[in-house]
């Protein structure tokens, strides 16, 4: 057990584990406070709204890649304040890239470390269009 808490692997799995159940339940509350009702409460019934599944997007994050369930409602009303839209990778790989490009690490190099480190996969034209913000 000491040698598991030791391996930096298994800790960021735990963590990527933990963050994407806690950003999970986060948007299914913030759904559940839009329509008013908790799940299968009688008092959604006949109310013109519901919920109506979810879909799903991938984030990368600095311990590793989560997958999120967005939640819908019927009428398509129900907007997500938790995440930003359209973004799929945290600040902090962004202020790395930048970072290391001011330093005058090319940006295969660049690619290639994160690719190593996070287990994401970006080409060169993507690191360079980060760097370019």
């Amino acid at each position: 057990m000491a040698q598991a808490l030791f391996n930096q692997d298994k800790i960021n799995n735990l963590l990527c584990k933990e963050l994407q159940q806690a950003v999970n339940d986060l948007l299914e509350a913030e759904l559940t406070a839009f329509l008013g009702y908790n799940p299968y409460a009688r008092d959604g019934w006949n109310t013109g709204n519901s919920r109506n599944g979810a879909y799903f997007r991938k984030v990368d994050t600095q311990f590793g890649e989560i997958e999120i369930q967005v939640p819908r409602d019927r009428n398509d009303l129900f907007h997500q304040h938790t995440l930003p839209d359209y973004k799929q990778h945290s600040d902090v790989l962004e202020s790395m890239i930048i970072k290391l490009y001011s330093k005058g690490v090319t940006t295969r190099e660049i690619a290639d470390l994160i690719e190593k480190m996070y287990g994401s996969h970006y080409s060169p034209a993507q690191v360079s269009n980060i760097s370019k913000q």
